[in-house]
């Protein structure tokens, strides 16, 4: 009997995926989750939502406790920040570029302290990394790369980039958040640090 054809529009099956890009999979899947449910989300919704059977996690993490930290880690991981920093055009004016850069890292903020939030902070220890940045070292590069976007303006700027860099950075994190008040829009932040508290018209 002769076999049958195999029909040409017949889908390949895709690549398999390597454990480390399973376990990425997984963690950019449960960080959202971990955000609404916290440490209570069950690695069967997480299962749910990627697509793939419970099992599949525990072959790339040893328990749900091992998930959590890989997710807290992503969480506090520079790199997304950073790569979007960088993206941003340096011949625009300076406060075009620092409202991008604004808007990016309170993103990263925001995600930061939903998944600390969220976790209880895990014991308030940092939980170590995926990609090898730590606090200090994602501190670091996270004011480089603003450093970088600050210096086609250096010779207008009354400190050196690395410094208004830091100073900036601060801002951000720092920014008072009251319920009476709404937090301050990037173009709203950036005028403020560039051009100070008072109003135009004030003496």
């Amino acid at each position: 009997m002769t076999p049958p054809k195999e029909n040409p529009t017949t889908r390949r099956r895709a690549p398999a995926m390597s454990p480390e890009e399973r376990r990425a999979m997984i963690v950019q899947t449960a960080i959202p989750l971990i955000a609404e449910y916290g440490a209570t989300v069950t690695t069967a919704k997480v299962a749910r939502a990627a697509g793939i059977g419970e099992g599949t996690i525990f072959r790339v993490f040893a328990d749900k406790e091992e998930l959590l930290r890989a997710c807290m880690a992503e969480a506090l991981s520079p790199e997304h920040a950073v790569r979007e920093l960088d993206a941003i055009d340096v011949s625009q004016p300076l406060p075009d570029r620092l409202a991008e850069a604004a808007e990016a890292l309170q993103a990263h903020l925001s995600r930061m302290g939903a998944i600390a939030g969220s976790l209880g902070h895990r014991g308030g220890k940092h939980p170590g990394t995926v990609r090898g940045a730590g606090r200090d070292e994602s501190t670091t590069r996270i004011r480089a790369a603003l450093a970088e976007l600050l210096e086609p303006d250096k010779a207008a700027l009354r400190r050196p980039p690395e410094q208004i860099a830091a100073l900036f950075f601060g801002l951000l994190f720092t920014q008072p958040r009251t319920e009476e008040e709404p937090d301050l829009t990037p173009q709203e932040l950036v005028d403020v640090f560039l051009h100070g508290a008072l109003s135009g018209g004030a003496k």
